[in-house]
């Protein structure tokens, strides 16, 4: 008795504690930089549920009472409830806002928008009118709305239903509403996904084993998956969206549904009518009544459907409760786990009918206590299930393993010889061959997809194998292919399949140090990014024996259908990609067939160069540059430049060869200019330095070409005797969109210009490069916008029509020396 005094004046001193800080806290909610947003709101009980916007504003202060959590929960009522939330915004920036009911399950719901006393806006939602137009395609009551900076607004919001009143009000800025919904979604893309396999799975173990507890286990399943569909909002807004009248009659028709089939299933799988006569009598009577529930569910209205449906849950909740004990106590072994399976989804019913009649407040558990325990229910479930399954067929099984033992061994020995011819030896991953296979396979099944074939080469494998020796290089391509393995499986975007061994193939050896894999376009879903940054991992060094060792591997792509429609060009095709510059920020070179220089006539290059020279077939051709020092036209100057190799420099008829021509020719030595890349200088340094300053020292002028395509010292080259550097095109392709290539030619042309070089920029093709080259401080230029190479006589025309090609500058050319067919 005294416990009982004690207790009411605990409670009503609670209340009126509570009461007086409702009032009391009426601050508006603010927004500030870096701070995240603290929903409150005030409300106001509209018994009559006929109030206006009009009567709701001249309300006293005293009349709201403030819910400084933003989540309430009012039971079942025939009451409106108007909120009221002012925001405002301290953040001296527009902010976008969204306002959330975080309930789908409100009939009617209207937000009212003002600003200064001035109503902005009025917009009205809810499960009783059609889906759309709503403001954000979400199932709950979403309303957008925008504060300017140092100002505020204020919400009045009206929620009217006859169910649950349940009202969490969340006020987000838009960025952060979408990223947490997205969140929810990939919860609820999991749960439901999980049910529609289970569901799956059922249906199709019944169709081939006729069994019918699996039908009544599926369809059971499909009754949760249905009810909570309905009761977070998706089949309004994926279903019907037009037709809100069929909601009610949804979510009531769903949950005798489920009860139905879950009594039936339980019936079967505990085999209560032999264990438990009482008990099966018990459910055959909430199986009838279920079964008049759900025939009467259309006829209903929506407040007596859910009040009838509160005390059938209530009911078969604890019935199907007590049948799991109640055959584990008779012996039954699925007793065990339908009793472990039930218990959650009883509690996470309990918490959810605690929380709908305002018993249990409103967060995270009691909003998803059932689904949680419906999932865990049908999780031990599947699994106890496949307990019966497998049991039931363990004698059968039993009765033929002396056949499969004897057909495994010979599955084995042939498995074997596939793995000889299908195999690499040393890393044991599938070769070519299987490859080839399997990317043909899936181009057939699917030949409207969209595949790629990617290939990686370990370009440092025979320096390597040359260094440290065979035994150890082919542990490191072991540990590579382990690595490739490894980082694959973690891709769902690269395809797989399972050989005759049960193997997972992802990774495949295409040659000694080349790899391949394919990858479905379909499932890259954060465009390639993941992939990126497991061909970057896999670039990082590998301990070996304690050396750190750089694989250096290069990677290459082709695309099916773009590239072709068959493995082995694909792959091809690939192998040419990885040869050609990643473009963009990936790692991997993708085939281009502009950038594609290998064709038939590039291996009898130099036996039709061979053969033109003996059948004096060359033809002398000319290129226009564009100098943009001079200020005044000239006449062109001819000069000749020759391109030698690194071959060529090294040897030592290199400058007797120079002269003699010079002298054969009566041409001065400065009308000579030497052409030499980069790389072919940096061949052999002190040779090649020596072989250069005796070329200068007769007069012949040096020319450093390709300049940026290759790779050098620079302190070496600024030791070369060179009046000219010339850039090359790849250095100058992206300076028109990227700020970063505009940096690297501007120090180019600087560092050039320091060391005492003219700078020429090569392979000029549009005049906004041209331009901006120019700016850069260019002195000459050479491409197809000036002047493509030409015959004397076209050059001639070419002069005659106008010398300006860029618009300013002195025009000469450079002749070269182009063997030719002359019936190309």
């Amino acid at each position: 008795m005294i416990l009982s005094t004690a207790l009411r004046i605990f409670l009503l001193s609670l209340a009126t504690f509570t009461s007086q800080f409702a009032h009391a806290n009426s601050a508006p909610v603010t927004l500030a930089s870096e701070k995240p947003i603290e929903s409150h709101f005030q409300y106001w009980e509209d018994a009559s549920a006929e109030a206006e916007l009009a009567d709701v504003r001249a309300l006293p202060d005293r009349a709201w009472q403030t819910n400084p959590s933003g989540k309430a929960t009012f039971g079942i009522t025939d009451s409106a409830y108007w909120l009221r939330v002012e925001v405002q915004n301290q953040t001296g920036r527009d902010q976008l806002l969204i306002a959330e009911l975080g309930y789908s399950q409100l009939d009617d719901v209207v937000f009212h928008e003002l600003s200064g006393g001035t109503l902005l806006r009025e917009f009205a939602t809810g499960d009783t009118r059609s889906f759309y137009p709503r403001d954000v395609d979400h199932p709950n009551m979403l309303y957008r709305f925008h504060v300017a900076p140092d100002a505020s607004k204020t919400l009045y919001i009206r929620v009217a239903t006859q169910g649950t009143m349940v009202v969490p009000l969340q006020i987000w800025q838009q960025n952060d509403f979408y990223e947490a919904a997205a969140n929810e979604q990939k919860l609820h893309f999991f749960y439901y996904g999980s049910l529609a396999v289970i569901i799956l799975i059922n249906l199709a173990v019944f169709l081939t084993l006729r069994e019918k507890l699996y039908l009544f286990y599926a369809l059971a399943i499909s009754g949760y998956f249905l009810f909570f569909a309905a009761v977070r909002g998706y089949t309004l807004q994926h279903i019907y969206p037009g037709a809100p009248f069929l909601h009610t009659h949804v979510l009531l028709l769903s949950m005798p549904f489920l009860a139905m089939f879950s009594i039936l299933f339980c019936m079967e799988f505990l085999q209560v009518r032999s264990n438990s006569p009482r008990l099966y009598r018990a459910l055959q009577a909430m199986l009838l009544f279920e079964m008049l529930f759900f025939l009467s569910a259309p006829l209903l209205d929506y407040d007596t459907g859910i009040r009838v449906a509160a005390v059938s849950a209530f009911a078969f909740f604890s019935l199907l409760l007590v049948a799991g004990p109640v055959a584990w106590a008779a012996g039954v072994r699925a007793g065990v786990f339908f009793t472990i399976a039930w218990t959650p989804l009883t509690i996470g019913v309990s918490a959810t009918a605690g929380r709908a009649l305002g018993l249990l407040p409103e967060n995270f558990f009691t909003e998803y206590a059932m689904q949680i325990g419906s999932g865990l229910e049908a999780f031990i479930l599947t699994l106890a299930l496949a307990d019966r399954l497998y049991r039931e067929r363990e004698q059968k099984i039993q009765a033929q393993a002396d056949i499969l033992k004897q057909q495994k061994a010979r599955n084995e020995a042939q498995t074997q010889l596939n793995e000889a011819l299908t195999h690499d030896p040393v890393t044991g991953l599938p070769n070519r061959n299987r490859f080839e296979w399997m990317v043909d396979e899936q181009l057939r099944e699917n030949p409207n997809g969209r595949f790629m074939v990617g290939v990686t080469r370990i370009t440092q494998l025979k320096e390597i194998s040359r260094t440290l020796g065979l035994d150890r290089s082919e542990r490191l391509l072991k540990a590579m292919a382990e690595h490739m393995t490894r980082l694959a499986s973690g891709l769902p975007m690269v395809h797989h399949t399972v050989d005759a061994r049960g193997n997972d193939e992802r990774v495949y050896q295409l040659s000694g140090d080349s790899f391949g894999l394919l990858v479905n376009v379909s499932k890259t879903a954060d465009d390639f990014q993941s992939l990126d940054n497991a061909l970057k991992q896999l670039a990082e060094p590998v301990l070996l024996d304690n050396i750190a060792i750089e694989p250096n591997p290069r990677f290459g792509a082709a695309s099916y259908p773009e590239h072709g429609k068959k493995a082995a060009l694909l792959i091809r095709n690939a192998h040419v990609g990885m040869e050609m510059a990643p473009h963009g920020p990936y790692q991997t070179g993708l085939y281009s067939r502009k950038d594609d220089i290998y064709d038939e006539s590039r291996l009898t290059l130099m036996s039709d160069f061979r053969e033109a020279l003996h059948h004096n077939q060359t033809e002398l051709y000319y290129q226009a540059m564009n100098d943009l020092k001079a200020l005044h036209e000239i006449d062109p100057e001819l000069t000749i430049s020759v391109n030698i190799s690194a071959r060529d420099l090294s040897s030592p008829e290199l400058i007797g060869l120079f002269e003699t021509r010079i002298k054969r020719y009566q041409l001065q030595a400065e009308q000579v200019i030497i052409e030499l890349t980069e790389t072919a200088a940096m061949d052999d340094p002190h040779r090649g330095l020596k072989a250069l300053n005796e070329l200068t020292a007769i007069g012949l002028k040096l020319s450093i070409d390709d300049f940026g395509a290759g790779y050098s010292s620079l302190s070496y080259l600024k030791k070369q005797p060179a009046s000219e550097i010339k850039l090359d095109r790849t250095l100058l392709q992206d300076i028109e969109s990227s700020d970063s290539a505009r940096m690297i030619v501007e120090t180019a042309i600087s560092m050039g210009q320091g060391l005492g070089y003219r700078v020429v920029a090569e392979g000029i093709e549009t005049e906004k490069s041209a331009h901006l080259l120019e700016s850069l401080g260019a002195e000459m230029l050479q491409g197809y916008w000036i002047c493509p190479p030409n015959s004397l006589e076209d050059l001639k025309a070419w002069l005659d029509v106008g010398r300006q090609v860029t618009g300013r500058g002195d025009v000469y050319s450079s002749a070269k020396r182009s063997a030719r067919p002359r019936d190309v």
